[in-house]
């Protein structure tokens, strides 16, 4: 503990506020959260696709990509979820440091997590609920993981053997058995761009 007394962080003359100036909107955390297919990241890929059409500075995260690089020490028990979604917390609120608006597509399953991210981003996070019945989310299963689970092969599957903490109160709450991906896309961006706004 005594170690981290020695950790001084260094004054750079360039801000967050800079990098926003020139990016021409302010930076956000779009988190996209919600069981195993409903359809997190294929919201997070359309919506960054019409941020970019609209010249925003973005960049995507997404949870198999992140379990194959950074968190591959990872399991998937509650403490190593914890881990994991702690880190891309970190890694999130260091490229809203640089002025982008990033979009991460994660499971997150526990309320405790998610609110540790919004203490960290503060007001520039945005949780964005995507929401789908169990039973839809199966019949989507195109990776299978939700049979491999019901068979036992995966253990601490959310949904099936671990729990999904639903968001009490999501910046924005998307229903994908009901919204097709255009509209759903059109009511993300519709609450986010007066929130990026400068």
């Amino acid at each position: 503990m005594e170690e981290k007394l020695h950790i001084i962080a260094h004054d750079y003359k360039i801000t967050r506020k800079d990098r926003e100036l020139k990016n021409g909107h302010k930076c956000a955390c779009l988190w996209f959260t919600g069981l195993s297919g409903s359809g997190k990241s294929t919201l997070a890929n359309a919506t960054e696709q019409e941020l970019y059409r609209l010249n925003a500075n973005t960049y995507s995260l997404d949870g198999d990509d992140i379990r194959k690089g950074l968190n591959n020490d990872l399991n998937f028990t509650e403490s190593g979820r914890a881990e994991n979604i702690r880190r891309i917390g970190e890694v999130a609120r260091l490229m809203c440091d640089a002025g982008l608006i990033v979009l991460a597509a994660f499971v997150s399953p526990f309320r405790k997590e998610r609110q540790m991210l919004r203490d960290l981003m503060k007001e520039n996070f945005i949780e964005i609920f995507v929401d789908a019945p169990l039973e839809v989310c199966e019949e989507r299963d195109v990776k299978g993981l939700y049979k491999k689970a019901r068979n036992g092969e995966i253990s601490n599957f959310t949904g099936i053997s671990s729990p999904f903490e639903w968001p009490l109160n999501p910046d924005i709450h998307i229903r994908t058995n009901l919204l097709p991906v255009e509209k759903s896309v059109q009511v993300i961006i519709d609450n986010v761009l007066p929130k990026i706004k400068l």
